[in-house]
């Protein structure tokens, strides 16, 4: 997660297209380190979040108002006072630092016209909000700095203001291809690294896409490229910046199994099929990023001790199956024992009383001789016994563990179907229906006669592609039920990850003839939602679901099908669009 100089330049970008010229209504400061600024627009006014929070530092507009407390802190006062109805005249970012400079406008108590300025540093624990006037001197600021925290700079009233060049980066925004090459090769570590390390504004995930967009690996050592290699990955460099001074913007968070794991100002490549959401504005892109991922990390918390449940139970399912298949395989020998009954039944009145062994003809292998071990101390008719004896035992144990085997079986691969559902889960209603699965199937303590069954209105995921067609997918198995037995029709088209847990997914027919690329999309969609959604390809089955059939006293979610159409797809959600219900 990268909230580089690349995000602040399209967060820059966005509040001069917003706020230029508009006026500020109002000011709070909900927390701390946070700021709410209302503008007063043409039509009606915006609201824009400045946060200093030293773990999760934002800039962003949003519809959603903070409460302030009952006593505004001194530096929010302070603002009221300066700037309250003051006008924003400038938006700038020093080249591509973490920083955005708001110039304000203002007339002071003598009616003079006046101009301040509030600088926001979103660069983690050293972020601010800092105020100064025209001259850079520092009126205040959300924290003060003294020179016992930083010996570096100072942030007290009275200081002047001033960026730190601790780092002395090279301004991306600027720089030549031969000062680019010897910025490179005084930064020997992997390329990505020196990137970043080299150049203001580019965090690791920049690094790695620059050299991505190039064809270099963003491992190899920067000291070890040649001066073609250097111009090349320079120009690639040159592209972005192009793009950055022209405001071409083009928002979009990354999903990996569908949590979102990175956001970013321009599009990025380097995570190939990953799904990508887009968005209008970069404070769009910031409000959604950190409350679904925020909502994720709460379902994934909330569904630990669900998890833990099915996690024992399928290490115990595991074990329990290893050792079954061991017994099964002690009673391989059972044929052996039944054939030598036989053959000392046929032969067993040449052999000499106190024999150990007898010869005999094989007939059940081409006439071939063998040796049949014997009892000294029992007759012929005996030994049979005893070795028919051995074969019914055996015969009984490879039966009963066959039948407890396919059980086991059954078990485990309704235990790693639980385990998907709880990996897809979204919202808290998910989980209230796999945790009322689990007590069904009795992996939970069921309910004393005083609780009440749990209420739940999760539905499946609906999608609609582009020409309109309409796909559903089973959250758990509950849902995978009640889509195929209960919601589709005989002519819909039903779609499952082949010997892999995963949602049962419905195309419906609406009497259209369904494209191919349609069935491709629902292969795509069913291999998303399947426990082999990490793979780059996932072999799925489809069948019209008038051929899928219930197993009878199979747990809910099993079904059997005998004849159906197989396709290799690639694990993506692109050309569909989430409908919510």
């Amino acid at each position: 997660m990268a909230f580089d100089g690349i995000t602040v330049a399209g967060l820059a970008e966005e509040m001069r297209s917003r706020i230029l010229g508009a006026r500020i209504s109002k000011i709070a400061q909900p927390e701390d380190d946070e700021l709410m600024l209302t503008f007063k627009l043409q039509k009606g006014t915006c609201r824009l979040l400045l946060s200093a929070n030293a773990s999760l530092p934002l800039v962003y507009f949003t519809d959603q108002n903070k409460t302030a407390p009952m006593q505004a802190p001194n530096f929010c006062m302070l603002l009221r006072k300066h700037i309250g109805n003051g006008k924003i005249v400038a938006i700038t970012q020093p080249g591509l630092e973490r920083i955005i400079d708001i110039t304000i406008e203002h007339l002071n108590e003598m009616g003079d016209l006046c101009v301040k300025h509030l600088i926001v540093e979103l660069m983690g624990k050293h972020s601010n909000i800092i105020f100064c006037s025209d001259d850079n001197k520092i009126i205040d600021s959300i924290k003060h700095i003294s020179a016992m925290i930083s010996s570096v700079r100072e942030v007290l009233p009275g200081r002047p203001y001033f960026i730190p060049e601790t780092m002395h980066k090279r301004d991306p925004l600027t720089v030549d291809a031969d000062d680019f090459a010897a910025a490179l090769k005084s930064h020997p570590y992997p390329l990505f690294k020196s990137l970043y390390t080299s150049f203001t504004g580019l965090s690791p995930v920049m690094g790695t896409e620059i050299c991505h967009r190039a064809g270099i690996s963003p491992d190899i050592d920067a000291g070890s490229l040649g001066e073609m290699e250097l111009l090349h990955l320079f120009k690639t460099m040159s592209w972005i910046m192009d793009d950055i001074r022209n405001g071409d913007f083009h928002p979009q968070v990354i999903f990996q199994n569908d949590l979102p794991i990175e956001f970013s100002a321009i599009p990025l490549e380097c995570y190939g099929n990953l799904r990508v959401q887009s968005f209008d504005s970069i404070s769009e892109l910031l409000e959604y990023f950190y409350s679904a991922r925020s909502q994720a990390e709460r379902i994934h918390q909330k569904s630990a001790d669900l998890r833990r449940i099915v996690q024992t139970n399928l290490e115990r399912s595991l074990k329990k199956y290893d050792l079954q298949k061991k017994q099964l395989k002690d009673t391989e020998k059972r044929e052996k024992y039944r054939i030598y009954g036989e053959l000392i039944h046929t032969y067993g009145y040449s052999v000499e009383e106190g024999n150990d062994k007898m010869q005999a003809w094989n007939y059940y292998d081409e006439n071939k001789e063998i040796t049949i071990p014997l009892d000294p101390d029992l007759t012929p008719a005996e030994n049979a016994g005893r070795y028919f004896e051995k074969y019914n035992k055996q015969k009984r144990t490879f039966e009963a563990l066959s039948r407890f085997i396919e059980e086991t079986e059954q078990e485990i691969e309704y235990l790693r179907s639980v385990s998907n559902a709880l990996d897809i889960s979204r919202e808290e209603n998910d989980l209230t229906q796999i945790k009322e699965e689990l007590r069904e199937a009795g992996y939970i303590k069921k309910r004393g006669p005083r609780e009440k069954k749990a209420r739940f209105t999760s539905r499946p995921f609906h999608y609609v592609t582009e020409d309109g067609f309409h796909l559903y997918a089973g959250r758990n198995n509950y849902q995978n039920e009640e889509l195929t037995f209960h919601f589709a029709n005989g002519a819909d088209w039903w779609f499952h990850s082949k010997k892999a847990p995963g949602s049962h997914v419905i195309l419906k027919n609406d009497g259209r003839d369904i494209p191919d690329h349609i069935y491709e999309i629902a292969g795509q969609l069913a291999a998303w939602y399947s426990s082999a959604r990490s793979a780059d390809k996932v072999e799925i089955d489809y069948i019209q679901k008038k051929h899928v059939k219930k197993v009878a006293g199979a747990k809910p979610g099993f079904v059997i099908y005998h004849t159906n159409y197989s396709l290799m797809a690639s694990p993506s959600l692109k050309g569909l669009s989430e409908i919510k219900e």
